[in-house]
């Protein structure tokens, strides 16, 4: 039987999988009704972010699963890339 996460990256091209990082800094900030979240993760030097309803417990110094894939965004005239996580789980 395929796992959720085999059935979503065979699904859309575009979508990877880390497992077993661990996450050195979780910042999480509010923006109207959304909790903006933002993991860096041990030897990867580009933010993965994600958005919530409620605040979601503090992943720093844990081990995550996580499904993303890539984006870019424009911040004061420069184009930055950073990771769309679509899910995030604790290993």
């Amino acid at each position: 039987m395929k796992s959720d996460v085999d059935k979503l990256l065979k699904k859309n091209r575009q979508l990877n999988q880390l497992d077993s990082v661990k996450v050195v800094s979780h910042v999480q900030r509010e923006k109207g009704d959304w909790f903006l979240n933002t993991l860096m993760l041990d030897g990867y030097d580009i933010a993965f972010k994600y958005k919530r309803k409620k605040l979601y417990r503090n992943l720093e110094g844990a081990s995550v699963n996580l499904t993303y894939y890539p984006q870019s965004e424009t911040v004061a005239g420069f184009e930055m890339e950073y990771m769309k996580v679509v899910r995030v789980r604790r290993s």
